[in-house]
């Protein structure tokens, strides 16, 4: 009976270390996802400016005379 309740210590044990590890992992996750996300957006910004200035440039491209 001791053994058997030394065992379940042992896999509670296991467990609420394993529950502490997933948590910090997660918390680590929900960073590196939260940057991920701003710069995506900071990204995104830059594209749309890129794009507006290259359709404001082929404004000024004359047409050819076909």
């Amino acid at each position: 009976m001791k053994t058997e309740l030394n065992e379940l210590e042992g896999k509670v044990q296991s467990l609420i270390a394993l529950c502490q590890r997933l948590r910090r992992e997660n918390g680590e996750l929900r960073q590196q996802l939260a940057s991920s996300h701003n710069e995506n957006a900071r990204l995104g910004e830059k594209v749309s400016v890129a794009a507006q200035r290259i359709e404001a440039l082929l404004q000024t491209i004359p047409e050819s005379a076909t």
